[in-house]
């Protein structure tokens, strides 16, 4: 098995900022800390590469996109993490979106 690395865009950084605020407003600081551990397992879970169990390619999206939702191993979550895998081994996290959400409408062109 490869080693791959996780970058994280500036997008996701802030996509993850917002999905914290937004638990602890709603429900609470405590389910916001859990929520980050899942986020957490979810993205340690990329490590592992592309073709991961439940990583799903989304070209309708753009060239090379994947998601994998944040539900895995029995933990409960409504977000996506996408992402595309480069020829570095390098797993680039572009957003973590809800999973409500029409996702190609969150990519830019330059995403594209």
């Amino acid at each position: 098995m490869a080693n791959w690395t996780l970058r994280l865009a500036a997008k996701a950084e802030q996509d993850i900022a917002d999905i914290l605020a937004w638990t602890t407003e709603q429900f609470s600081r405590q389910q916001a800390e859990v929520y980050a551990e899942t986020l957490s397992l979810a993205l340690e879970a990329l490590l592992e590469g592309p073709d991961i169990v439940d990583a799903q390619p989304r070209h309708d999206i753009a060239p090379d996109i994947h998601v994998l939702h944040v539900a895995r191993k029995r933990r409960r979550g409504r977000h996506f993490i996408a992402f595309r895998p480069d020829k570095k081994h390098r797993i680039n996290v572009l957003r973590i979106l809800h999973d409500s959400m029409d996702l190609a409408r969150h990519f830019e062109h330059d995403e594209q």
